[in-house]
């Protein structure tokens, strides 16, 4: 029953995150355990874990859906990984190994060549390079405890898909703050990184309130 609920946990989070499953949805648990191949019972325990994370609502007698989120949910969100990745960059600063720092200049010119106006423009590719390029950040600070929660607060479909949303002015600033990021971490500098890594968070803060001001 362990491994129905943690595929059924998985497959459900992955569809989330990816937008296969779409804000409001709803997520039945038959057909969901007919598509998964499993009983209602690990699906069910896979809702109430994503419901948890903030992914899923449970409504009584009315099932699961995907979760929404208003301005409101996107202000705290953003305050609350403004806080955590600012802390975590600084604390990285005085931690992070040569190996490291070699990865993040990587994704720094793999963000930027895939940023480049035209047909070879590849924002999905953005995304990803972004997300390995924070989570080294979050490694090298080796606190546990903090990663938890921040891993959490990254990985939300908003977090993921947002640089669909950026103007190039937004994206231009975007890759301007990783180079920056790369060269405060390469010199051991945590206010410096500290200070970036905030500026990134609120600019990055700023692109989804006006998206969902449309």
């Amino acid at each position: 029953m362990a491994l129905a609920a943690e595929k059924a946990y998985q497959t459900l989070r992955a569809g989330i995150l990816d937008g296969t499953h779409q804000p409001a949805q709803r997520l039945a648990e038959v057909e969901l355990a007919e598509g998964l191949g499993l009983s209602r019972t690990p699906v069910r325990e896979a809702l109430r874990r994503l419901e948890v994370e903030g992914l899923v609502e449970l409504e009584p007698h009315r099932g699961a859906r995907v979760a929404q989120w208003t301005r409101a949910d996107v202000e705290e969100l953003y305050d609350l990984r403004m806080l955590l990745e600012s802390f975590v960059a600084a604390r990285a600063a005085t931690r992070i190994g040569q190996g490291a720092l070699a990865r993040l200049a990587q994704l720094r010119d793999i963000m930027a060549a895939a940023a480049t106006a035209g047909a070879a423009q590849d924002l999905t590719r953005v995304a990803e390079a972004n997300c390995e390029f924070h989570t080294i950040i979050g490694a090298a600070a080796a606190s546990p405890r903090v990663l938890t929660m921040l891993t959490t607060v990254i990985e939300m479909p908003l977090v993921l898909r947002t640089f669909h949303d950026y103007q190039p002015a937004e994206l231009a600033r975007s890759l301007s703050h990783h180079r920056e990021l790369v060269d405060a971490l390469t010199e051991r500098d945590p206010d410096w990184a500290e200070a970036v890594m905030r500026a990134h968070v609120l600019a990055a803060k700023r692109v989804l309130l006006r998206v969902y001001t449309r």
